[in-house]
């Protein structure tokens, strides 16, 4: 199994999916942390220069426009092999296209990516959707 975390200093998990600078990527076996990396992660200033649509270019609202989704997209392909993604936050777009993705995101309020990490193997790490933006 593998969980990403988005983070800005690879200790904690960032506040903000899609601003957040990369992905730790923790390798799990029997319960059991078998290796870390960091990989690159597509985010914000990546979009700078393209078209972005308002709130109301979806009945959904933000995020779920098809350039959202595309850029979603672009930003899942470097954990397309991870089972969950940990943020503390993110839109509710980007939530969905994790989800489409066969990837299960999971807002949590633990800071400490190794913290929430070791909730999760011990299944008691909560999600909390109705934080979504």
């Amino acid at each position: 199994m593998k969980i990403a975390a988005v983070s800005d200093d690879g200790v904690t998990i960032s506040q903000h999916f899609g601003r957040a600078l990369f992905y730790v990527v923790i390798t799990v076996e029997e319960g059991q942390i078998i290796g870390r990396e960091i990989r690159e992660k597509m985010g914000h200033a990546h979009f700078a220069g393209e078209h972005h649509h308002g709130h109301g270019a979806d009945p959904r609202g933000h995020g779920f426009d098809p350039a959202a989704q595309s850029r979603h997209a672009r930003m899942i392909e470097a954990i397309a092999d991870c089972d969950v993604l940990l943020a503390r936050g993110m839109g509710a777009g980007a939530y969905e296209s994790l989800r489409q993705a066969g990837i299960r995101p999971i807002i949590t309020d633990i800071a400490r990516i190794d913290d929430a990490v070791q909730a999760y193997l011990e299944g008691k790490l909560e999600d909390h959707p109705e934080w979504l933006h």
